[in-house]
């Protein structure tokens, strides 16, 4: 296969992965108004854990679970599981375009962090970059003039905990399996969700199983998808697509949940990702920095990062 082959087969599935994952957060709204986030995030991380475990299992080369970073992996656990509970919440009570208008605010997160945590420099460009970005947020919550509620806080705090997570990967990505920083969340995940449940469970009808089984079922796909895409093409290229999810969010507000997308939040949402993939594009440039690049940070969800990206290709 040509390099003009793998290029577009990398951006399709990219597209599709996207896709994917957006109506994946169309189905978390649908349930969030029946059950709540720490429920749905049980349920469809079961669902999810059969097939990665298994995949896991599989591969030969991983040879032990025991991770070499006890407390850093603990720590990236904990900002999954604040990031999910957040993200999950501010679906149910947003509009979708909202949400990801607030949660495309994590590679500035990331970008701002990595100066502290991984001993980056911010130069100039970035850094108005970052700034620019952080007035899109502003846009978006329109403080004094639109009212902020307990979801765009969750969708914030979900944002914040994914920047660390992916800063935490790629920190310890060249010595932490990805089986490891797969697996363990995931295990994590359903013992303190499912020690949640006595006061929150709500008992679950039978067309909600399978949306359940279908969030879990869907989230492995997408990922996989994505994961594929980063291998065929250049992060450049694909980070971006991330932003795509703003279309379906938009499509799936309209035909599903009668949201008509708000003036601000798409002008908010414009120079987010405006800025957002201005970093891409700069951080991808071999002289920027002597770290690896934040590109994969474009994606609030840390698992489909560079740093798990190149742990899967070892």
């Amino acid at each position: 296969m040509n390099t003009t082959q793998n290029l577009g087969r990398g951006v399709g599935l990219a597209i599709l992965g996207f896709a994917l994952f957006s109506g994946h957060d169309a189905i978390i709204k649908t349930l969030g108004s029946a059950y709540a986030p720490f429920q749905v995030i049980l349920f469809s991380t079961l669902f999810a854990f059969v097939p990665v475990s298994m995949s896991i299992v599989s591969d030969r080369a991983v040879d032990t679970f025991r991770p070499r970073h006890p407390w850093l992996i603990l720590i990236r656990t904990l900002c999954m599981l604040i990031g999910g509970a957040g993200g999950f919440y501010a679906f149910s009570v947003l509009p979708m375009t909202e949400v990801y208008a607030l949660l495309f605010a994590a590679p500035l997160l990331v970008t701002v962090l990595a100066v502290p945590f991984l001993g980056e420099v911010i130069r100039l460009r970035r850094g108005l970059a970052v700034v620019v970005g952080f007035i899109g947020v502003m846009v978006v919550l329109r403080p004094g003039a639109a009212e902020f509620t307990l979801g765009h806080l969750a969708a914030l705090g979900a944002a914040t905990a994914s920047a660390f997570s992916n800063i935490i990967v790629r920190k310890i990505s060249g010595e932490e399996r990805s089986a490891v920083m797969i697996l363990i969340p995931m295990i994590v995940t359903i013992m303190v969700m499912g020690a949640l449940m006595p006061w929150v469970y709500v008992p679950v009808q039978g067309l909600d199983l399978g949306a359940f089984a279908a969030i879990g079922v869907i989230g492995v796909i997408a990922q996989s998808l994505i994961i594929a895409a980063y291998r065929a093409a250049p992060a450049v290229l694909i980070a971006p697509l991330q932003y795509s999810q703003i279309l379906w969010a938009v499509a799936f507000g309209a035909l599903f949940f009668n949201e008509l997308p708000d003036i601000w939040v798409g002008v908010g949402a414009g120079i987010i990702i405006a800025s957002g993939v201005f970093i891409v594009w700069r951080e991808s440039r071999s002289n920027v920095s002597a770290q690896a690049p934040v590109s994969g940070a474009a994606n609030p969800r840390p698992d489909s990062g560079p740093a798990m990206r190149r742990d899967r290709q070892k």
